[in-house]
């Protein structure tokens, strides 16, 4: 297990109807923002719950929502160069992962004088950061609390993992009502997702006892959430608990580090524009199965958490009740159970595979694997 380092940072704000007061928190940071905006937001109205605030307080903002590619480099420097012509003193982000991703790249290289792809290729941002707020509209994100920001290199269309300084984000406002605006299938592989995520933080070789513990309760909660509560006396609304859940998810990810599902979801979210969260669900049974050879005590651990097992099941009954469990989740809420069911070819497959053996997260995985190694697991799942 890795050595524990505790930081506070940032600060999180977790509870229902948190957003009408960004007003009030981005006054502590500055008076002129960028706010960087899901245009599916503005559909649903969403958008005008966060502007409102910002309105009130007197905040100076302009709004970008030129994101319907994700996270490339492409969007991110013409974001980026609006930002420094308005010289900005913040920015604030609301929306999914492409939203916060392009938010972190904006704000890790800000006041940098070489250019964007400099660090896309490796380089280490060595200025002050800009001051960073989001407002996370989905339950997790395997990077928000993370030194590092996955993006679309736009000459490839690989993944890569721009380097960030500590403190990047300094406010992160979670309000379980945005993710009302899910339909009922997001929300069903996003809570399959945040299960994976937290679990991959629990078997990765970086795991610490802080993480692990953050992990067990963030289960927890996920369980209730996708199972109702063992107790009457436990009343809170299912998309609560998945907040809960999934921030606690999302900071073990960034103590820990995220595995092999969120690593490939990763690598053929850049290349094919596929669903995360179904990548990471199909995979999520595989990577239990591949873990239980090593880790099977923790596999164990968790599933009885959850309550996939019971109390008294062996440790072989227990990591084999996870897998069940999260296969019975998928077939419940009608996901695709393959990858073949994306529409994905077992060649584009191998080239994401070779795409995740040159990520750093490679290195961090429950086990030393190589893009070889990768390939084989997503040949299992396709």
């Amino acid at each position: 297990m890795a050595d524990f380092i505790f930081k506070i940072s940032p600060n999180i704000i977790l509870g229902s109807y948190t957003i009408t007061r960004i007003g009030q928190y981005t006054q502590d940071i500055g008076s002129k923002f960028m706010l960087i905006i899901d245009p599916m937001l503005k559909e649903v109205g969403i958008a005008d719950k966060i502007i409102q605030p910002l309105n009130e307080h007197k905040i100076d903002y302009f709004i970008f929502d030129e994101i319907s590619n994700g996270a490339n480099t492409q969007t991110i420097e013409q974001a980026l160069k609006l930002a420094r012509e308005a010289h900005v003193h913040g920015i604030i982000a609301a929306g999914g992962s492409k939203t916060i991703n392009i938010a972190k790249a904006i704000c890790s290289v800000f006041y940098e004088v070489h250019g964007l792809y400099e660090f896309v290729d490796g380089a280490v941002p060595t200025t002050a950061s800009l001051p960073l707020i989001c407002i996370p509209t989905t339950m997790r994100d395997p990077f928000i609390f993370s030194s590092f920001t996955p993006v679309i290199d736009s000459r490839s269309n690989k993944n890569k993992l721009l380097k960030n300084k500590d403190a990047l984000c300094k406010l992160v406002l979670f309000d379980p009502n945005l993710s009302l605006t899910l339909t009922e299938n997001q929300t069903s592989s996003m809570s399959i997702e945040t299960l994976c995520l937290a679990t991959e933080s629990y078997i990765s070789q970086k795991s610490s006892f802080f993480s692990d513990m953050i992990v067990e309760k963030g289960t927890e909660l996920l369980g209730y959430a996708m199972d109702g509560s063992p107790s009457l006396t436990i009343t809170t609304p299912a998309e609560v608990l998945l907040t809960q859940g999934g921030c606690m998810a999302s900071l073990a990810s960034a103590m820990s580090s995220p595995g092999i599902a969120s690593l490939m979801a990763q690598t053929i979210n850049a290349r094919y524009r596929v669903s995360r969260s179904l990548v990471s669900s199909i995979l999520f049974p595989y990577v239990i199965e591949d873990a239980a050879k090593f880790k099977a005590d923790k596999i164990a651990k968790l599933s009885k958490i959850l309550r996939a097992a019971p109390e008294e099941a062996s440790q072989e009954e227990a990591v084999t009740a996870f897998a069940e469990y999260v296969r019975q989740k998928i077939a419940k809420n009608n996901l695709p159970a393959r990858l073949k069911d994306l529409s994905i070819t077992v060649d584009q497959l191998a080239l994401c595979a070779e795409d995740g053996g040159e990520l750093d997260l490679i290195n961090t995985l429950p086990r030393s694997m190589t893009s070889d190694d990768l390939f084989d697991l997503l040949k299992l799942a396709f």
